[in-house]
């Protein structure tokens, strides 16, 4: 793992979220999940730079596209913010966390709210 999936891994293993339990690189059909959380369904990824070079946004964007119809909800975290902010990563996992567990009901849902999707 490099430095900015180790350090998230300490928190979320650490169960810094109480009783929810987070798995790390998780077979998810064709791919591995840096992160996975199964009460939510949530995926994490934590981008670093190659992610934004060659074929890999059209890559991610259709692994996103993949999981969300598989009932996946993914959240990309840039490696920037990790390394630079690990308090507002972390709060952001936090917030896609509770979004999980709290699924928005009626015209929300239909939205799209609470879905985290690509960053």
């Amino acid at each position: 793992m490099s430095l900015p999936e180790v350090l998230p891994w300490q928190a979320l293993r650490s169960r810094r979220f109480e009783s929810i339990r987070f798995r790390r690189q998780q077979p998810i059909g064709p791919d591995v999940a840096d992160f996975y959380c199964g009460a939510c369904r949530l995926v994490i990824e934590v981008d670093g730079q190659a992610h934004h070079f060659g074929d890999r946004p059209e890559r991610n964007e259709a692994r996103d596209a993949w999981l969300t119809g598989q009932g996946f909800r993914v959240l990309r975290l840039p490696a920037s913010l990790v390394l630079r902010d690990m308090d507002s990563a972390m709060m952001t996992i936090l917030a896609a966390v509770d979004d999980g567990q709290n699924p928005p009901s009626g015209r929300e849902a239909s939205r799209g709210r609470g879905t985290a999707g690509p960053t």
